[in-house]
């Protein structure tokens, strides 16, 4: 973000790079959106077409230079809690593969995940303490600004579940999903 965030009120007339159910959630909140691509970010911020950014982790956001324009960092990113990664492939061509290369498929992916997710958390707090030595300035959103987002995130996904039999299924899912999990997360970690 160009500017700090203090209140709701602040977001509105923004204009933000984002897109998804996320760049709903800010639409909601009065921010224009727009979806750039990542090498078009840099120039929009320079150029003031954009105020604020959405993009990836610190370390990416790191080394795309954003923090030469846009000083304040916004944490947690409520919009995408965990990042995943997939291989699509065609049904025909998957049923086409043997044992063997199907298991390779299997084998190659889950290393990409386990090293990107071993790789990727550690390498984010080297980055964020670069950032702050550069004079960026690392912010926890507010409880009324986090408490508007999931107002407007519960509206979008209460729309979307209305108007999408699919999304509905899907929404329910993950719902419950961290519904049980929060158990797990309670008691699991150390706080």
């Amino acid at each position: 973000f160009r500017k700090e965030i203090k209140t709701v009120a602040d977001l509105k007339g923004l204009k933000m790079r984002f897109f998804g159910l996320g760049g709903r959630v800010m639409q909601k909140l009065g921010v224009a959106t727009q979806l750039l691509a990542g090498g078009d970010i840099y120039p929009a911020l320079e150029r003031g077409t954009i105020d604020a950014t959405e993009y990836s982790m610190p370390a990416i956001d790191l080394d795309l230079g954003f923090y030469q324009i846009a000083k304040h960092y916004y944490f947690p990113g409520w919009h995408q809690q965990s990042t995943l990664l997939e291989l699509l492939i065609n049904r025909k061509k998957w049923a086409a593969l043997s044992k063997t290369q199907k298991a390779q498929f299997r084998v190659a992916c889950g290393d990409n995940v386990r090293e990107g997710f071993a790789e990727g958390e550690a390498l984010q707090v080297k980055a964020l303490t670069t950032l702050k030595s550069k004079g960026v300035k690392i912010h926890r959103w507010s409880p009324e600004i986090l408490a508007a987002f999931k107002k407007a995130w519960d509206e979008v996904a209460r729309e979307d579940s209305a108007a999408d039999a699919t999304f509905a299924k899907v929404w329910k899912s993950y719902a419950t999903f961290r519904k049980d999990y929060r158990i797990w997360k309670d008691i699991g970690y150390l706080k």
